[in-house]
């Protein structure tokens, strides 16, 4: 597909410049329309009913799950569906039988949904172990595996960092991990629908994905990836309907995975969806998004760059899809109200629930930073009118 075609299935891109993809993406018009056709012509529960409508809801949900299995060439029931990434990850926080004295390894430059699970874990008297990234923001394997003892049940990196685009080198990791006999998780929020994921090639034990964002799906959508060799150290904590076999009075049997950590009635709906942006995704061509979005994220960061009073953090050779930085002297969010007043450009301005993140970066104290992230739907002639309209705002209003 063409981005002239992929523009023409979302009709916001015909009133703003949307440059908040790491946020979450406009949903193009297939993806609605599939979500209307399960109201419309199935709107029933799955995995309940023996009636056409039902077993036609659970098959298109299922569906779903056999796609993503697919597309990231992992087995169908490793596929666990969530609403979104974080539940992915507090899924394994809380699921997992951590003791007390195990340590956890995180980096600094996590997203809260990545941190604050593991901070939470305290309280059960596990440790967790920071490991510190460069000025650019990214991880050096090696003191990843420093941090490593004896006590290390679990690490759990971001693929690429939210706050600063930086990538990181998680096939490194992950093969640390592997030679420590150390559980490894990967949070892909901001990798997934951007960049080729291969999961075998990976071999990560967790991975926690999003919908809504790079995979242009439904909000509410998510889901974990858990290899099947460690799904038995994972206790689900959703219990009850859809999720067990057989119930007594005193006991209950657990149905198989993954039906056993989907509790409740899903949103089915939003599945589907998910399981049509899959589609959408590939008629694209993962690897046409990724050139476009390398080319792209260098146009944006050289243009800011060049602009006076600007400061960029990352390193331009290693972020992708998203550029962050500051105008001296003004406020982010004053920054991210002026554009959209200007041109209807939207862009994501604080501390991007990254907070440790946005300390490491030195603009803590700034209020945060201003973000523009990218996808396929975005042009260069966009990111020339935000550059244009960036360099206006700091002639009149920079230091």
């Amino acid at each position: 597909m063409k981005i002239a075609d992929v523009r023409a299935d979302i009709p916001l891109l015909e009133e703003v410049i949307y440059l908040d993809a790491a946020s979450t993406t406009p949903t193009p018009k297939p993806v609605v329309e599939a979500m209307c056709d399960y109201y419309y012509n199935y709107n029933a529960n799955m995995g309940r009913g023996a009636y056409k409508t039902a077993i036609k809801a659970t098959t298109k949900y299922e569906n779903t799950r056999e796609k993503l299995s697919k597309f990231l060439n992992c087995e169908f029931e490793e596929i666990i569906f969530t609403k979104n990434t974080t539940e992915a990850i507090n899924t394994v926080a809380n699921g997992f039988d951590f003791k007390k004295g195990d340590s956890v390894i995180i980096s600094n430059i996590e997203h809260h949904s990545n941190f604050v699970p593991w901070l939470n874990l305290r309280k059960k008297g596990v440790n967790l172990k920071i490991v510190t990234a460069d000025e650019n923001g990214v991880l050096d394997p090696l003191d990843v595996e420093k941090a490593i003892d004896e006590t290390t049940r679990l690490i759990s990196i971001t693929h690429v960092s939210n706050a600063i685009g930086s990538l990181q080198p998680i096939g490194d990791i992950g093969k640390i991990a592997e030679e420590k006999d150390v559980l490894f998780m990967v949070d892909a929020a901001q990798s997934l629908g951007h960049m080729k994921i291969d999961l075998k090639n990976i071999n990560p034990d967790f991975a926690a994905f999003p919908g809504h964002k790079g995979l242009l799906g439904p909000l509410g959508t998510g889901f974990l990836y858990c290899r099947s060799e460690v799904v038995d150290k994972l206790y689900p904590t959703n219990l009850g309907g859809g999720t067990v076999l057989d119930v007594s009075e005193n006991d209950f049997t657990l149905d198989a995975v993954p039906a056993r950590f989907e509790g409740g009635t899903p949103n089915i709906a939003g599945i589907v969806g998910l399981g049509t942006a899959v589609d959408y995704i590939d008629r694209i061509g993962l690897s046409n998004i990724e050139k476009h979005a390398k080319k792209l994220t260098r146009y944006m960061f050289d243009g800011i760059n060049r602009i006076e009073n600007t400061i960029c953090y990352g390193d331009p050779e290693n972020i992708y899809g998203i550029v962050s930085f500051n105008i001296n002297n003004i406020n982010p969010h004053d920054v991210a109200k002026i554009l959209d007043e200007l041109k209807r450009i939207c862009v994501r301005s604080g501390y991007h629930c990254a907070i440790p993140a946005i300390r490491h970066i030195g603009a803590y104290k700034l209020g945060g930073n201003i973000r523009a992230s990218i996808h396929y739907y975005n042009t260069k002639e966009e990111i020339k009118i935000f550059v244009d309209t960036l360099a206006e705002i700091s002639k009149f209003l920079g230091d």
